[in-house]
């Protein structure tokens, strides 16, 4: 046996040992958590994870993606962060837990995170003997498919972490908090998705042959297809805010298929319309008028309502009158982050506005101003991570904007830029569609360089499968 499997063995071990840690016994009957405060040990557990999943791990990321040296040393520092994090919240003392989705899911999380490791030493390695040549696009594809939904599972794991520290969205109280949780990252994710394209998605938008709005409106009309049939119980009694939920959803699928179809004009061209943002627009005046029980309860939800409210106008006067239905494939304006920006407050907002939130809240004496400041104050740090994020990755992918005037970057040629290199239209497509979040480890690590490649792990693997 070599040192690689001897190391992998040793994980998988580890691994086993953690999942057999023993249930916490020290929770009173009916309950979800004991009344002991969280001790230090947990506190470190809670800071560490959200350091390794929620900042180290999509930095190396996106590393990776732009062929950076720094990338296998933060992922190997993420690991090792993530481990140890592990290992402490089974070694925690005060609050004990009873059962929950949180402790389940985080042996599944870390079990792909060693998943993800093995698999991108692995492909380090470059084995092209007895066929491994031949069937190394397979290890590409499971190497990119984790990489891609590993964000997004850290996100509810971390969610799943608080909910269980304050032992909330039990029983009646779980419909409400799947709303909340469900929606509220909706609407980040929906804000993270308009800054990427903002920033370095416009080519792909581009070579699509579709406006942004008609992916909008398409996600518009699924989600209100859900929201339908979900909102309420059928065939049992309307209760509290069934109707108006229902309703919405109901609005949203209309609109959604509205605006599908005004993407696109009669000679088959894309073509910008209004429809999603009159959309967000109605949706947060629904939320704004949203009946609640306790005051403050009532104030979070009007101010997410004026937020989302303010998200769908900004939104209408960038399409109408900043860029005049054009598509934004310059240096974004000033004016176009806002839209973004509006959506991860109001996402935010909306996550922290569930019925035991609110109560915890009320019964400490904390007024709705001083959340709403927390809140936006977190929506801004997020705002500013994700651009940090995608700057590594442009000046990186087009490492001759520098030079630019006050429309943008020079690329009006298609056979040059203002520099007089050779980049085309098309290459900064592809450069574009490289924005993609391969995983952990990257496959190719020989140096730094100036952008993505075209061999990459994903198109060797594509090319040797042909043979």
């Amino acid at each position: 046996m070599n040192t690689f499997s001897r190391s992998m063995w040793t994980l998988f071990l580890l691994f086993g040992a953690a999942v057999a840690h023993g249930g916490h016994e020290a929770v009173p009957q009916g309950e979800s958590v004991s009344k002991d405060p969280i001790d230090g040990i947990l506190w470190t557990h809670m800071i560490l994870m959200g350091f390794a999943f929620g900042i180290v791990f999509p930095l190396g990321m996106v590393l990776g993606i732009v062929r950076s040296r720094w990338h296998v040393p933060v992922q190997v520092v993420g690991t090792v962060v993530a481990v140890l994090a592990y290992f402490l919240g089974h070694a925690h003392k005060g609050r004990q837990f009873d059962k929950n989705l949180h402790a389940s899911f985080a042996n599944w999380l870390m079990l792909m995170l060693i998943v993800q490791v093995v698999l991108g030493a692995y492909l380090k390695l470059h084995l092209e003997k007895a066929g491994q040549g031949r069937i190394r696009w397979i290890f590409v594809l499971a190497h990119g498919i984790i990489g891609k939904i590993m964000p997004v599972v850290s996100w509810a794991q971390m969610l799943f972490g608080g909910i269980a520290s304050l032992g909330f969205c039990r029983g009646d109280h779980l419909g409400q908090c799947l709303a909340h949780f469900i929606m509220g990252s909706a609407f980040i994710g929906y804000g993270v998705c308009l800054t990427i394209l903002l920033l370095v998605g416009q080519f792909w938008l581009r070579k699509t042959g579709r406006s942004q709005e008609f992916f909008d409106s398409l996600i518009i009309a699924a989600w209100g297809c859900v929201n339908t049939f979900t909102e309420h119980r059928w065939g049992t009694a309307w209760v509290h805010n069934d109707l108006q939920h229902t309703t919405m959803g109901i609005v949203w699928w209309c609109a959604g298929l509205l605006g599908m179809w005004l993407s696109r004009s009669r000679n088959g061209r894309p073509k910008r319309n209004l429809i999603p943002a009159l959309v967000i627009l109605i949706t947060g005046y629904a939320m704004s008028a949203h009946p609640q029980e306790l005051m403050i309860s009532t104030m979070i939800h009007s101010i997410f309502g004026y937020t989302l409210m303010a998200a769908g106008l900004t939104r209408i006067i960038e399409i109408s009158f900043v860029l005049r239905d054009k598509p934004a494939l310059s240096e974004p304006n000033s004016f176009q982050y806002l839209t973004p920006f509006l959506l991860y407050a109001s996402g935010f907002l909306f996550l922290g506005a569930t019925e035991e939130q609110m109560l915890l809240l009320h019964n400490a004496g904390v007024t709705h101003v001083a959340y709403v400041l927390i809140l936006y104050s977190i929506a801004f740090i997020c705002f500013l991570f994700v651009n940090i994020l995608l700057h590594i990755y442009a000046v990186h992918a087009w490492p001759n904007s520098e030079s630019t005037d006050q429309n943008g970057p020079k690329y009006s040629s298609l056979n040059g830029n203002a520099n007089g290199h050779a980049r085309s239209t098309s290459q900064q497509i592809q450069d574009a569609e490289a924005f993609e979040l391969h995983g952990l480890i990257s496959d190719d690590e020989e140096g730094p360089s100036v952008g993505p490649r075209k061999n990459s792990d994903e198109e060797l693997g594509k090319d040797e499968s042909h043979h």
